[in-house]
């Protein structure tokens, strides 16, 4: 898989490690590695998705001190009797950690992408392997699939736990190593569920769900779509596809000016134009869309039109979300600009705007409170590795 990202990401990545720390000074960037971006002449070039050992050893740490940590816990689903009530562990016997099964999921992901595209010697890698095997068994997914097979299942989890599931199997299958050929075959029966699970629903859904948080159904298509296309489903990526032209081709004026929402974490209008840059055939058509749905963009280089999310209290869990629309929209504007030519003066601006977004989002990313360190970190990584390129 190909993937594409500014020269300048990891270069500034880097320099935005030791940031979380107020002391620490402000590390140098690499001599070889370019700051400058042009931006008379934004350019995006060739990256091979990698992620430097430091990024990878501080991301990974996150996620490995909570995929198998069970308190704090939130869980929500429905239940019909009191035994369907339970420990996290019993109730979810892979995805029992980092809070909540979401980001317990997302959590695994995280792992498994940096095991794929990080440093082949990072020390960090033989725990995570260590701690995946013991989590992803035959035996504990088949716990996972029978909550989901509860008469009380309804919509848990629906859409974004779905779509980081087989964000997780998407990841797997591109994989091409023992250990996760074993991981996928573990939770094969479990992505099958989720697939014909989204299949019955997408249809039913009339409308899409413009939120910034967990139910935003851009978000999840725009998952999804990786998944069908990395396993070969025509039928599912052409529903994902269908029902996003179904929603969203008549879009026009899409209010980002009331962006962002106080626990956002995603941004409706731009994970709008970044899963439409995946549904629209054609570049011309993509601009003519982009043109009457986010018509004011500048064409100055300017950044003011969308300044970052700021977080008052890092230590409340809703709160924290503004850190994630940080990140969030950086990989929006980066992909936005991607799909238009280099001479739509507009992408000055997105690559701009999207630069400093990264930087404030990479930077919130610490162990400081569990509000934010159970999750964050997946979606730096999605950032930084640049997960969100097209394949």
């Amino acid at each position: 898989m190909k993937h594409l990202i500014l020269p300048t990401l990891i270069a500034s990545a880097l320099t935005l490690s030791a940031c979380s720390q107020a002391e620490t000074p402000k590390q140098d960037a690499p001599s070889d590695v370019s700051l400058d971006v042009s931006l008379s002449t934004p350019t995006l070039t060739p990256f091979s998705g990698q992620i430097s050992p430091e990024l990878a050893d501080r991301f990974s740490r996150l996620a490995l001190d909570c995929v198998q940590k069970e308190f704090p816990n939130k869980i929500s689903r429905t239940t019909d009797t009191a035994e369907e009530i339970g420990a996290p562990r019993e109730l979810f016997p892979v995805f029992y950690g980092c809070f909540d099964w979401h980001s317990a999921v997302h959590g695994h992901w995280l792992l498994i992408r940096l095991l794929h595209v990080g440093d082949q010697d990072a020390a960090w890698r033989d725990e995570a392997i260590a701690k995946l095997d013991t989590n992803l068994t035959p035996e504990n997914v088949a716990g996972e699939l029978a909550n989901f097979r509860r008469a009380a299942r309804g919509s848990w989890e629906r859409p974004y736990g779905w779509a980081w599931v087989l964000q997780l199997t998407a990841e797997l299958r591109e994989y091409d190593d023992p250990n996760a050929k074993r991981w996928l075959a573990a939770l094969e029966p479990l992505e099958a569920d989720i697939v014909a699970a989204t299949k019955d629903w997408l249809p039913k859904l009339a409308y899409p769900i413009r939120l910034g948080t967990h139910n935003q159904s851009a978000f999840a298509m725009t998952l999804m779509l990786d998944w069908a296309e990395t396993a070969g489903d025509e039928a599912f990526a052409t529903l994902i596809k269908a029902k996003a032209s179904e929603f969203h081709m008549g879009d026009a004026n899409c209010p980002i000016g009331y962006e962002p929402s106080g626990e956002d974490f995603l941004s409706p209008c731009l994970m709008t134009a970044d899963l439409m840059r995946r549904v629209i055939d054609g570049t011309d058509a993509y601009e003519a869309w982009l043109n009457l749905n986010l018509p004011d963009i500048p064409t100055d280089g300017s950044t003011d039109w969308l300044p970052p999310a700021i977080v008052k209290d890092a230590s409340d869990g809703k709160l924290v979300h503004l850190d994630g629309v940080n990140l969030s929209r950086a990989w929006n504007l980066y992909n936005i600009a991607r799909a238009l030519p280099e001479t739509d003066a507009r992408r000055a601006s997105l690559i701009a705007t999207a630069d400093i977004h990264r930087d404030s989002g990479i930077a919130s990313v610490s162990d400081e409170h569990y509000s934010g360190s159970h999750w964050l970190a997946s979606f730096a990584t999605y950032l930084v590795t640049d997960r969100a390129a097209t394949q």
